[in-house]
């Protein structure tokens, strides 16, 4: 168990909600995706076809930065805003979307865009389910 699994175990913000697992499923996502994506847009910088990759470095970057907040917005449970938590979820879970495609259009040619797309999904995957039970 990582310490941040520890944390979210024993945090009272977390008793009662019934939604611990996908948070925490979430919290894990995000954290992941904004790793995934600042170093997708790194090495999208490194290419030889730049050029054509700004687009996905826009969506690596945007995507890095929404999953971040989420990720910090998610971790503080002692009575936050839930109609803030579910716009900023939601807004992750688009930006991962978008990104994931952008990602994927250059998967055939850059197998870190189709690793970046496949974290996106995932991250998607777990904001929508933890929209779905909040």
């Amino acid at each position: 168990m990582s310490v941040v699994e520890q944390m979210l175990d024993t945090h009272p913000g977390n008793r009662g909600f019934g939604v611990e697992g996908k948070l925490r499923a979430c919290i894990e996502a995000c954290g992941e995706c904004a790793q995934v994506c600042t170093l997708c847009a790194d090495a999208c910088l490194g290419e030889r076809d730049v050029a054509e990759l700004v687009t996905c470095v826009r969506a690596d970057l945007d995507c890095a930065d929404l999953c971040e907040a989420t990720q910090r917005v998610l971790s503080r449970r002692t009575e936050g805003d839930d109609t803030l938590v579910r716009a900023l979820v939601k807004a992750c879970a688009e930006a991962c979307r978008m990104c994931g495609e952008e990602c994927e259009r250059h998967a055939s040619r850059h197998e870190h865009c189709w690793v970046c797309a496949e974290a996106c999904r995932r991250c998607e995957s777990a904001c929508r389910e933890l929209l779905a039970a909040l």
